[in-house]
């Protein structure tokens, strides 16, 4: 019972004091959905840092992520991304969930992009997103999140993101607020085999955060991803393998304070056939 008294109450306290342990806005380590602002990294999870990467991509696919934030089981966090081009724009569809029986939260979005034109690509997702804690509370909202990406050159894409802009409420009498936040991304494909990628943003009540990360393709199959983010000085990197449609990739993150953050994710995109 104490223990769990212990996890619950460290739980909540990192869900306030550290914005990279809420949902509501931070769904991922930003190792997951770094190549947003790219048009040669995209993968399934790219559309959930900004909706608009959704419209690029060519080929459906799903894929699954997981890590143990602080090497502590209670604080896992477990992602799926899934990606469907049509001919009538794109379907993207995001299920996310953290914590344990005492304390957790998910989001559930789905969201559609299209191009406007050979140079802009928008997108709009709704999302479900809630959290509990037994014999406490248990509240859920609706809200949705909007996002722009510019094709400035073939090299350099720019984009804008809005999540929750009308600032929803939580629960029936809306006694706690979902804050706001705003991003300015711009990524720049070098190469086939070098992409860097930063982001500048502000959440509602919150100091301004800027993400950066590069990816690098050291061999035709393998690459590496590393980065920081500052509101919380934590540095992540990982290194990925792809084959014939499958990728692995073995993430980490780092905290001054709190430790290692151990991740994996998993992806499979399924090729067209040529006729």
């Amino acid at each position: 019972m104490r223990k769990n008294i212990f996890f619950c109450f460290t739980y909540v306290i990192f869900f306030y004091a550290a914005n990279a342990q809420s949902l509501r806005y931070s769904v991922g380590l930003p190792y997951v959905n770094l190549g947003a602002y790219s048009t040669k990294q995209l993968d399934p999870f790219s559309f959930t840092s900004n909706q608009a990467s959704l419209a690029q991509i060519k080929d459906a696919g799903v894929g699954i992520y997981g890590e143990r934030r602080f090497l502590l089981a209670e604080n896992s966090v477990y992602g799926l991304a899934i990606a469907i081009p049509t001919k009538k724009g794109n379907i993207g569809l995001q299920v996310n969930h953290a914590g344990f029986a005492n304390f957790n939260e998910q989001k559930a979005g789905l969201a559609y992009a299209r191009s406007l034109s050979s140079k802009v690509d928008v997108g709009v997702q709704f999302n479900y997103y809630g959290y509990n804690i037994p014999s406490y509370n248990n509240i859920s909202s609706i809200n949705f999140e909007v996002g722009a990406i510019v094709h400035l050159t073939d090299k350099i894409n720019a984009g804008v993101h809005i999540y929750n802009p009308v600032s929803g409420k939580l629960g029936k009498d809306g006694e706690e607020k979902l804050a706001a936040a705003y991003k300015f991304g711009l990524g720049y494909d070098a190469s086939e085999n070098f992409y860097i990628s930063t982001e500048i943003v502000k959440e509602e009540n919150q100091p301004v955060n800027v993400i950066g990360g590069v990816q690098y393709h050291f061999q035709k199959q393998f690459f590496a991803r590393v980065g920081f983010r500052s509101d919380n000085s934590t540095g992540f990197a990982g290194i990925g393998f792809m084959y014939s449609g499958f990728r692995i990739d073995i993430a980490t993150s780092f905290h001054q304070q709190l430790g290692i953050t151990p991740g994996i994710l998993l992806i499979y995109n399924f090729k067209k056939v040529a006729k």
